[in-house]
């Protein structure tokens, strides 16, 4: 997996570490970030020894048995465990990705464990989207049309315009690519980032959509697209394999098309 650089985050300080039980054959060491804005203090890092003979494949799994087992005051998200609610994405060995679909076993050595970079932290491992989801909000990601709907039944379109939509619509909004996405970092108040674009593009490219033009004309922006400087992170990252650079170079070629 490709690593990315995490934010500079002032003396993170050591935190407390916690032993694996006596006799425990099979010890994997999880170095687990943490830190609450209320109490004024520096962020640290807590070490976790678990015995993964007693405990699931998963991160998420481990993650689980320290809240259980070792340390109740740990906070991270997590829901579906199937890896299609984004819940539990977070920084896991200096990558993106989901807690529940990336094994323990797909890492040599300590583990590291951090929140979403370049994002506020809630606690722990639990990350500010409030800005994501706005963003998301305001590409009005719902189908817009002007002519009634059909009697009786659904809007229809052929299976090559359905077709379009593969690799779009399967985003789960985890937020893995646009906080892996530098140029998401330097202009996140202004530039809309990986996960809007695609699902933006997923209502441009939709043939029952009848306002492209107004969602053209919203993206027409300095930094709204075109703070994208195609440094591939956003794919990279995606837990879900889909490709939101190429939707926002698509985006472009849209925007280039219409004014020839």
């Amino acid at each position: 997996m490709a690593e990315f650089t995490l934010p500079a985050n002032s003396q993170v300080m050591e935190g407390s570490t916690f032993d694996a039980p006596a006799g425990a054959k099979k010890v994997r060491t999880f170095r687990v970030y943490r830190y609450d804005p209320s109490t004024g203090n520096n962020p640290y890092l807590d070490t976790y020894h678990l015995d993964i003979d007693n405990c699931g494949p998963m991160v998420l799994d481990a993650l689980i048995k320290i809240k259980n087992e070792v340390d109740p005051t740990l906070n991270f998200r997590r829901s579906c465990r199937e890896g299609i609610c984004g819940s539990c994405a977070m920084n896991i060995g200096g990558s993106n990705t989901l807690a529940c679909t990336v094994g323990i076993d797909d890492f040599d050595g300590e583990i590291a464990i951090y929140p979403l970079p370049h994002q506020p932290v809630v606690r722990d491992l639990i990350s500010d989207l409030t800005q994501f989801y706005a963003q998301y909000a305001s590409v009005k990601p719902w189908l817009q049309t002007d002519t009634p709907a059909p009697t009786g039944r659904e809007r229809l379109q052929s299976k090559e315009d359905r077709a379009k939509l593969d690799g779009l619509y399967e985003c789960i909004l985890c937020a893995c690519c646009s906080t892996s996405c530098p140029s998401y970092w330097w202009n996140s108040d202004r530039y809309l980032g990986p996960a809007a674009l695609l699902n933006s593009y997923r209502w441009i490219v939709d043939s029952r959509d009848e306002s492209t033009g107004e969602r053209l004309d919203d993206l027409e922006d300095p930094f709204k697209l075109y703070r994208c400087h195609t440094i591939m992170n956003c794919t990279t990252a995606c837990p879900k394999g889909l490709n939101p650079a190429k939707a926002i170079a698509e985006i472009k070629k849209t925007m280039v098309m219409r004014q020839v």
